[in-house]
């Protein structure tokens, strides 16, 4: 399976794309936005990273550390979404105003 190691170096460079944009950034909404868009990327990384393993080794060591990865990068691309659609709507009040 060559996609999922793509998929993992994609998203690893695209969060440390959005993090050196975090500070080249001034102003604090956009900074928080580029958080979120960061979270994602580390959260696919590390969700993608927990099915790679399990598939190369396939051994209930790698199931059971596979599940807590699971976890933890689907919690944190839940919230990197979750924080997106919030920042997305703040960007467009403060620009109604």
């Amino acid at each position: 399976m060559v996609i999922f190691p793509i998929i993992i170096v994609v998203s690893a460079v695209l969060w440390v794309y959005y993090k050196v944009q975090i500070l080249r950034e001034r102003d604090g909404l956009v900074q928080a936005y580029f958080n979120a868009r960061s979270r994602i990327c580390l959260g696919s990384v590390v969700f993608f990273f927990a099915i790679n393993q399990y598939l190369f080794y396939q051994t209930r060591l790698s199931l059971f550390i596979g599940i807590v990865f699971l976890l933890l990068g689907g919690m944190q691309l839940v919230r990197g979404f979750r924080e997106v659609k919030h920042y997305k709507r703040e960007w467009q009040r403060v620009r109604a105003d």
